[in-house]
């Protein structure tokens, strides 16, 4: 594949300091089979649109057994969450949950509680590397991470549907369609970033689109974000 062709879409990066403004990393931790999640669903929708906003909406796994097995569930959805229960000290989880830039959280569908937590985010400095899609020669791109201070972090490709609308036969949402946002489909740990700058293979793509994230293994907000088309 041509490099031209890879480099279409939006690329948005958090290159650290120098910028005055950056993307923030709001996620929702929802389910199908929970009747309080889709007043959530849908503010996620609308945050999704910001040009201010990365969205991503992760369907945990634990309503699965309740009445109705989420098409979109996932033990890692569930795992994430509970690693975002640790870093924030929460005694447990719940859903609707958002997560902003991972370091704050709040009701999945308090909207005044997510925009003050979004500002807050939005003007916290952060050291992150320099991200860019190049090509590589098996056609499937590799991520090109920038230097920077001496930390440890790991660097995800997240592949997710920006919308998709199910009928729920049973559980508490019995009846009724839902529409559902930036749903994950697939995150895949590519590998670490140390402060030097590296270069990480991305496997073959899965999901409408796909988001890089690199987040740090010690608590603390994202350091680098990067939308890519290919």
């Amino acid at each position: 594949m041509r490099l031209g062709a890879f480099l279409t879409g939006l690329l948005l990066a958090i290159p650290g300091q120098a910028e005055e403004t950056r993307p923030v990393l709001v996620e929702l931790f929802t389910s199908q089979g929970c009747s309080s999640c889709p007043p959530a669903d849908a503010l996620l929708g609308e945050l999704a649109k910001r040009p201010d906003v990365l969205a991503l909406a992760w369907h945990v796994d634990y309503w699965d057994g309740l009445g109705w097995k989420d098409k979109f569930s996932s033990a890692d959805a569930t795992h994430r969450q509970y690693d975002y229960a640790r870093r924030l000290g929460l005694d447990s989880v719940y859903t609707p949950q958002l997560v902003i830039d991972g370091t704050a959280e709040a009701v999945g569908s308090n909207a005044g509680a997510a925009e003050a937590a979004i500002r807050t985010a939005a003007a916290r400095p952060v050291d992150g590397p320099r991200l860019a899609l190049a090509a590589s020669p098996d056609g499937t791109g590799r991520i090109e991470l920038g230097d920077g201070p001496k930390q440890a972090a790991s660097v995800w490709l997240i592949g997710y549907d920006r919308a998709q609308t199910t009928p729920v036969g049973r559980g508490e949402n019995a009846g009724r369609s839902l529409t559902e946002y930036q749903i994950v489909r697939r995150a895949t740990r590519l590998g670490s970033w140390s402060g030097a700058a590296a270069a990480l293979a991305l496997p073959p793509k899965e999901g409408e689109a796909e988001l890089v994230v690199v987040e740090p293994d010690a608590p603390g907000p994202m350091l680098a974000l990067l939308s890519i088309t290919r």
